[in-house]
């Protein structure tokens, strides 16, 4: 699926080439802003009229960083960055002409990487867009520890509770029922987790 190759392009560093989904309802001014783009060194690889249904204008685009141009962004809007960060995570850039801080803080929480008042100029487009792009290499990153984290704990709780039920059903010691396990995964080609919840499964 080209939205995931995107995704995991490791040049997403703000490197020129990168592929923009440019969001603005207003064509002469899109216009201005896509020629501004690509003297920037982007590809603009999409053009939409509004943000709605992000993440799939993004999959059939194959864009990289996201840029709207939008003048009171509004809570459909929201709604759909909302989305396009929790399955397509991407750098969205917002330029609007007012930011009153509520609708910055609720664009913050939709994903938004930078939200910049009083609209798009093209001469300033590169900057805004490498900030963007370094604050969401940050959070992602940030987002991906803490969700290995947590699967690393919900995995030894498994553990735990599968060496339980065998040191009470064999009379077995920790360190006996851990090996069991570990050498039933080693055996069978599995990891030790899956067959940790294969003990807890069969009651």
């Amino acid at each position: 699926m080209r939205g995931t190759a995107a995704r995991d392009r490791p040049g997403l560093t703000g490197d020129q080439g990168l592929r923009v989904l440019l969001v603005d309802a207003d064509g002469e001014r899109a216009s201005l802003v896509s020629a501004g783009l690509r003297a920037a060194g982007y590809e603009v690889v999409a053009l939409a009229p509004d943000a709605i249904d992000l993440t799939r204008r993004v999959r059939d685009s194959g864009a990289e960083v996201i840029v709207c141009d939008l003048d009171d962004p509004g809570r459909d809007a929201l709604e759909s960055m909302r989305a396009l960060n929790r399955d397509e995570p991407r750098p969205v850039v917002l330029f609007a002409e007012r930011g009153e801080p509520e609708q910055i803080e609720a664009a913050l929480e939709a994903g938004v990487a930078a939200y910049v008042v009083e609209g798009l100029a093209p001469g300033r487009v590169r900057p805004v867009i490498e900030v963007a792009i370094r604050r969401f290499r940050a959070h992602h990153s940030m987002r991906q520890e803490l969700e290995a984290t947590r699967a690393t704990l919900a995995a030894r709780a498994v553990i735990d509770r599968a060496k339980a039920r065998l040191m009470e059903r064999g009379r077995l010691s920790e360190e006996e029922a851990y090996r069991r396990l570990r050498r039933t995964a080693m055996d069978q080609g599995r990891r030790i987790v899956d067959v940790a919840q294969a003990v807890l499964d069969n009651k």
